[in-house]
């Protein structure tokens, strides 16, 4: 029997602005995923926030892409928009950007992760939740992880894993995707990953039996909505152990703070932060973007934890040395690279102001 593991997340208010998600809003979700774990629907479920996303991790069935578990999660969404205006949180519903479901939510705002699998005996499963930031987030992690020995020891001596694996890679602004063969497309492959804000890691198979190993949610809220309404702040799924990358193959390259977009108003860059489940708030100028990391086993479906991965003082220095890019980077204030080129800034004043001051550009001739 395949199990399907489902992450949606959606900002649907957030307590004092960007920063937590109200805990009124995580009991309602919980007592809505509770009926349908009631009801068979669910094998089980957990929810979680990330700053001031709710993240709904369900186990079911139903396969990926189902409407009823799409239809489930857009209803908690919703019901959670409605307690938020009632509540008064900022932003409510901003992630929401249809008037009705349409069979399925990828499109409609909200971020979504899933993959269906065989269980193993001991089905180890990260989840990546991160706030501030957009897809491309997942690009250098998941290349290190699945792509590069120096961080992967089980690329080279785990006969599972030395064939390597193959990216699912989108063209975010095409909405188009392609293969790429690790480790001989290498090059190619880096090409397009590397321009984070334009190509984002899909899903990623292992090669010697296509396996899922990991996906990553890529949609892109501005692109989806034509306006700027708010960074796309990603989850990501990772397999672990037995023929994948091991719990600590796959948390290494968090240990280097790297630079994602996002940050203050959608238009900065800065670098992302693992912190504990209880260090997600994201307050200094809205950030330093954050991510969190869920350990769980699954069993019959069932969500066995969660561990929280990154409360460990082995990630006390990277979060260190976030705070100490974070000053060198504030530092620059309105100018680049701090602020995004703009061609990448979803907040901008640029056609205002071109409007306003056009008629006193002059040629050189």
């Amino acid at each position: 029997m395949k199990i399907t593991l489902s992450v949606l997340k959606a900002d649907i208010g957030g307590l004092v602005g960007h920063c937590t998600m109200h805990p009124e809003i995580m009991d309602l979700a919980d007592d809505e995923l509770t009926k349908k774990k009631n009801d068979k629907t669910l094998l089980d479920y957990q929810v979680m926030a990330c700053g001031d996303d709710l993240e709904l991790i369900m186990t079911h069935t139903k396969g990926v892409d189902d409407q009823h578990i799409h239809k489930l999660a857009w209803d908690i969404f919703l019901k959670g928009a409605d307690k938020a205006k009632e509540i008064g949180l900022y932003g409510a519903g901003q992630d929401l950007l249809a008037d009705a479901f349409a069979g399925n939510i990828k499109g409609m705002g909200p971020g979504v992760a899933e993959m269906s699998f065989e269980e193993r005996p001991a089905e180890t499963i990260l989840i990546f939740m991160a706030d501030k930031t957009s897809p491309g987030a997942w690009n250098l992690p998941l290349f290190r992880i699945f792509g590069d020995p120096m961080t992967n020891p089980g690329l080279v001596i785990d006969p599972k894993m030395h064939d390597g694996f193959y990216f699912d890679v989108l063209d975010m602004k095409a909405n188009k995707h392609i293969h790429f063969r690790m480790p001989e497309e290498m090059y190619d492959a880096l090409i397009f990953i590397g321009s984070t804000e334009d190509f984002g890691i899909r899903a990623i198979y292992r090669k010697v039996d296509d396996e899922i190993a990991a996906v990553g949610s890529t949609q892109r809220l501005a692109m989806m909505a034509g306006r700027y309404v708010g960074k796309d702040d990603p989850v990501m799924v990772c397999r672990s152990q037995n023929g994948f990358p091991s719990v600590g193959e796959i948390t290494e390259p968090f240990t280097l703070p790297h630079l994602v977009t996002g940050w203050m108003r959608g238009s900065h860059h800065g670098p992302l932060m693992p912190v504990p489940f209880e260090s997600a708030q994201c307050v200094r100028f809205d950030g330093p973007p954050r991510v969190i990391c869920a350990g769980f086993q699954l069993k019959n479906g069932n969500l066995v934890g969660p561990v929280d991965l990154f409360d460990d003082p082995a990630f006390d220095r990277a979060r260190a040395e976030a705070n100490v890019i974070a000053d060198y980077l504030r530092r620059h204030g309105p100018f680049e690279p701090h602020r995004l080129s703009l061609g990448q800034m979803e907040y901008t004043t640029l056609p205002i102001v071109m409007e306003k001051v056009k008629d006193r550009f002059k040629s050189l001739d």
